[in-house]
Order: structure tokens, then C-alpha cells, then sequence
């Protein structure tokens, strides 16, 4: 007997250094991804919404961090109650967690993966803003992302990840996040857009992008931080998955820019800035559920296909009348939903788990698994994101008023502007030695 209380205790997991440092290195990288999407959407506004696009991002990290806290770690990762949601009492205020104390079978500390999840929770509604800008009232949007986060991201997060899930039960794969991030903001963006209507002057105004260098910047940084948000999420490295992830996102994002641009060129006649930005998030969100069971070959069709579909339907929003301002619909939704299904096309059978897709002679049963994941997480969200975005806008409005959205939402709500144009160039400090320039096409600010 005690022989075998010996082997059992050689056999349990040991808290691994290297992993736990891995892990809050992935951790960090994570949480600059959500500075880093406030700056992708950011320069895609008008100058009068630079502020605000960042504040709907930032705002997140406050107050999702509290509430994760406080009951979120709770409800997504403890102790499964009917397959829907979860919930520890050690895991409330993270009050009853020991320092050393392992996470279910890893190398790694409670809470170290406690605030991995936490930059998921943060980023995720944040996700959804970028459908809403230029019209949202500050508060109304705080208060939907409290309530969001509570009734819509915990119970879906319990149900792909949490142990007992209804989702990660039935063998849903989704690496990183796939369903409970990318499918879960695009629909909820749909939900609430649907809810609020468009903007002022959408489809007659031009809503150009005032600074594509900003969003260069921010695309780089959500490259950048996404290699923590993929290659971390398989919790340590031990076995090699972790570092096939790492290898497929930087594949797959190549591919999905590559093929926006080409079907921009084909379609429109030019490379834009705007389309690389476009297509390399394209190609993050399709390889986060998919890229820890796919070959690199196989992300670089998962990301040629999530290029092309993405950057054909950031067009329907104009066709069939849905102001989804930034694209959300269209690039997280869309591609989330590629990189999901297409799982169930490439998935080889020897990396994450032994599930193998049509293409690598497993039939149609894991397609259909990720089919059912698809959808339930697409209906549940956008049902209600909807519902909540209805009862916001019923009780204290969700959108400014249209003088403060024409004028601009950054002084409304912020009492501030993204930039101060009174010293730049000279203004009423030139004199007449130094004549003004003749205005050229490259000054020209679209307000």
C-alpha cells in the first residue's frame, strides 16, 4: 500500500516553473491585445470617435477584471451544475485558492490560469464595440458589458471549456476560443446593432478611416499578443502542441492577408492598408479554434479561406441594410465560424487530440460536433445581446442623441478630442513671412 501511495505521488502533476512563467508571459500578451484592438479600431473611426473607440475598449479591462474576480473565475471554471454553468465558493474573490495549489491535472498555479481566462473575458466585449461606434452612450455600454459578460460570456465560456460543459462534453474542439470569443462578440454585435439601428448618415456620409497608421499599429500588436493568446492556451508546452499553435497562427495569418489582398486587387484594383490589417485578424480568429489540431499545411488553407470569406462579407452589411460599423460582423463572426467548421474538414488526429476531420478519413462526426457548437453559441449570443441591448436602450437609452452624434461623440461623452489641430501647421501663429501652404489632398481630415 504505501508502495502505491508512493507511485501515486510521483505520478501527480508538480508545479512547473517554466510553465508557470510561460504561461504569465502568454498571460500579459494577452491583456496587451485589448490596447492593442482600442488602437486597430481606433484609427478606423472619424477623428470625432478616436477617444471613445478607446474608451469602449479600455473600459473593459476595469470592469471585467472585478467581476471575474468577484464571481466570473467562479461561474466559467467551477464545479459544473447541469452542463450549463459553473460555480466554486474557493473561486469567489479568488478567496479560497491556495498559492501553490495546481489547476486540475497542469504544471501550472490556480492562479496563473485563473487570469490567463481573465485577458479572454476582457478582450471579448471589447470585440463587440467596434460594431457600435460613433453612437453608444459611455454609460449604456458599461453597464451592457457588466451584464454581458455575466449572462452571456460566463455560462458559453463553462460550456466550451468549463470540465462538464455541455459543449466540451460532446467534443467540441475549439483551441482558443473560436465559439466562446470570436462567434460569441460578432453575434452579440449583430444582436445589439440590430437593436440600436445605424448611424447617422450610414451609407450617404463617407465614414473613412482617419489614421490607417494607428490601425497598422494596432493590427501588428494583436499579431503580436496573439501568439500568447494561442500557443498559451494549451497551458504549457510539455508535449509540443503548444508550439504546432504557435507555428499555425503565424501561418494561417499569412495566408488570410495574402488572400484579402488578392481579392481586394481582383474586386477593387488596389492593395490597401486597411485590407493587410483586415486579413491578418482575419486569419487570427479562423486558426484560434482550429490551429492545435490542423498541420501547417492545413492552417494555410484555413487561413486562405477565412481571408477570402471575410473580406466578402464585410460587404453585406451594405446589402442588407446592418450598420456594423468596423466589421465585427464580418471578420470576427465570419471568421470565427470558418476556423470552427473548417476543423471539422482539417482536423489531422495527431496533435491536440485523435479527432480527425473528413479530409484525414474521420466522416463527417466531428463537423457535425463543431456544427452544433457553431450554432448554439451564434443563437444563444445574439439572442441575448439583443435582449439586453433592448432593455438598456427601453430604460436609459443605449444611443446619444443625433446632434451629439454629428457633432462628435468624443466631446459629448469625453469632453475631450484625440488631437489638437490649433498648433499644428502654424494656425493663427503664422505671420507673413511664413505663408500658409496650399492645402494638398494628404491633409484633409475626415471628420
Amino acid at each position: 500500500m504505501a508502495s502505491a501511495i508512493t507511485t501515486l505521488a510521483a505520478d501527480a502533476p508538480q508545479l512547473s516553473a517554466a510553465n508557470t512563467g510561460f504561461m504569465l508571459i502568454c498571460s500579459a500578451l494577452v491583456m496587451l491585445m485589448t490596447p492593442a484592438l482600442a488602437f486597430f479600431y481606433g484609427g478606423m473611426v472619424r477623428v470625432k470617435s478616436t477617444l471613445n473607440m478607446l474608451m469602449m475598449s479600455f473600459i473593459s479591462l476595469g470592469i471585467v477584471t472585478v467581476l471575474w474576480v468577484l464571481f466570473g473565475f467562479s461561474l466559467a471554471f467551477g464545479t459544473d451544475s447541469g452542463s450549463i454553468i459553473g460555480w466554486s465558493s474557493d473561486y469567489v474573490g479568488l478567496s479560497g485558492i491556495g498559492i501553490t495549489e495546481l489547476w486540475d491535472g497542469y504544471t501550472i498555479p490556480v492562479y496563473v490560469f485563473a487570469v490567463f481566462q481573465l485577458m479572454f473575458a476582457i478582450i471579448t466585449p471589447a470585440l463587440i464595440s467596434g460594431a457600435l461606434a460613433d453612437r453608444v452612450k459611455f454609460t449604456a455600454w458599461a453597464l451592457f458589458i457588466t451584464l454581458w459578460v455575466t449572462l452571456v460570456y460566463f455560462p458559453v465560456a463553462h460550456w466550451v471549456w468549463g470540465a462538464g460543459g455541455w459543449l466540451f462534453e460532446m467534443g467540441v474542439i475549439d483551441f482558443a476560443g473560436g465559439t466562446a470569443v470570436h462567434i460569441n462578440a460578432g453575434a452579440a454585435a449583430l444582436g445589439v446593432i440590430l437593436v440600436i439601428g445605424k448611424r447617422v448618415g450610414f451609407k450617404k456620409d463617407p465614414m473613412r478611416p482617419h489614421s490607417l497608421p494607428l490601425v497598422m499599429l494596432g493590427a501588428g500588436l494583436l499579431w503580436f499578443g496573439w501568439f500568447g493568446f494561442n500557443a498559451g492556451s494549451w497551458l504549457g508546452n510539455d508535449d509540443g502542441v503548444g508550439a504546432v499553435m504557435f507555428v499555425n497562427t503565424q501561418v494561417a495569418t499569412a495566408a488570410a492577408m495574402l488572400a484579402w489582398l488578392a481579392y481586394e486587387k481582383i474586386r477593387h484594383g488596389s492593395f490597401t492598408t486597411l485590407g493587410a490589417a483586415s486579413g491578418a485578424v482575419a486569419g487570427l480568429v479562423a486558426i484560434t479554434p482550429s490551429g492545435g489540431s490542423c498541420s501547417p499545411l492545413g492552417a494555410i488553407a484555413i487561413g486562405a479561406i477565412a481571408g477570402l470569406l471575410c473580406a466578402m462579407a464585410v460587404g453585406l452589411k451594405y446589402k442588407f441594410g446592418y450598420d456594423d460599423s468596423l466589421d465585427v460582423v464580418g471578420v470576427h463572426l465570419v471568421g470565427g465560424v470558418a476556423g470552427s467548421l473548417l476543423v471539422g474538414l482539417f482536423a489531422t488526429g495527431g496533435v491536440q487530440s485523435d479527432a480527425k476531420g473528413l479530409f484525414y478519413g474521420g466522416g463527417l462526426e466531428q463537423l457535425g460536433k463543431q456544427a452544433v457548437g457553431v450554432f448554439a453559441v451564434l443563437a444563444y449570443s445574439l439572442v441575448a445581446s439583443a435582449i439586453l441591448a433592448l432593455i438598456i436602450d427601453k430604460t436609459m437609452g443605449m444611443r446619444v442623441s443625433e446632434d451629439d452624434e454629428v457633432s462628435g461623440i468624443d466631446q459629448v461623452e469625453h469632453a475631450e478630442t484625440a488631437y489638437d489641430f490649433s498648433g499644428a501647421g502654424g494656425g493663427i501663429a503664422r505671420t507673413a513671412a511664413a505663408p500658409a501652404a496650399a492645402p494638398t489632398q494628404n491633409t484633409k481630415v475626415d471628420a
